[in-house]
């Protein structure tokens, strides 16, 4: 069967049911798979837990979930950059799940691995090892951290051959190959989809067996912070 879905929408059929977790790639505004985000709005699919690294901007990428309140908790290792996110925090209307950045990553690669779970001294001491088992290890302290397992994968490349074989470019591979490997089921957006063959098996970042689903999209691009200086 075809991976190949002729958009967002028809990708997510079947898929999207209310109390679920998604795990989601993407780093600050880059490498975020916006078109199935809006796809996931669109459907109005409600209580939802998502494990991301961030939670995008007020209008855009995770943030436009967080406006319609479809958003229940929030697996994350960075809520900068958006206010909403903060003020439903502070609030006390989402959930959040703080980890470091390394250990959201690793908990991503261990469900995707079938790694139940994993010790790291990252965040010993600190309210993030709160209620976990903690062990010794040739006398230093870790914590247990356990893998996730999502019910959904959604993330975002910049090219795919049609068996869903993945190539991401730059900081785009921040989160999304581990994203897409913890989740039963992985939809990809990409920006241009080729026959199978033209990749270079060594360009190849995440392999197809991955990946179930496919669909190719117009993206938009934000740049997350702009800085520049007046001209000479």
């Amino acid at each position: 069967m075809s991976k190949v879905y002729s958009g967002a929408g028809s990708a997510l059929e079947g898929l999207l049911f209310d109390g679920m977790m998604i795990a989601t790639g993407g780093f600050g505004l880059c490498g975020i798979p916006e078109l199935l985000i809006g796809a996931i709005r669109d459907a109005d699919t409600t209580g939802l837990t998502i494990a991301s690294n961030n939670c995008g901007v007020d209008d855009f990428g995770l943030g436009v979930l967080l406006k319609t309140k479809q958003i229940k908790k929030m697996i994350s290792s960075y809520v900068g950059e958006n206010a909403e996110f903060m003020r439903q925090y502070l609030s006390g209307e989402l959930d959040l799940e703080f980890n470091p950045q390394g250990t959201l990553a690793e908990r991503m690669r261990a469900g995707g691995a079938g790694i139940a779970g994993f010790y790291t001294k990252t965040g010993v001491g600190t309210s993030v090892a709160d209620y976990k088992e903690h062990k010794i290890f040739n006398g230093e302290t870790y914590v247990l951290e356990t893998g996730i397992v999502a019910d959904l994968s959604i993330v975002k490349a910049w090219k795919a051959d049609t068996s869903g074989n993945l190539v991401f470019r730059k900081t785009a591979r921040n989160f999304n190959p581990p994203a897409a490997t913890c989740g039963k089921i992985c939809v990809a957006e990409v920006e241009e989809i080729v026959p199978v063959g033209s990749l270079d098996p060594d360009h190849v970042h995440l392999p197809g067996i991955y990946v179930h689903r496919l669909i190719q999209g117009v993206h938009e691009k934000r740049i997350e912070q702009r800085t520049t200086r007046a001209a000479a």
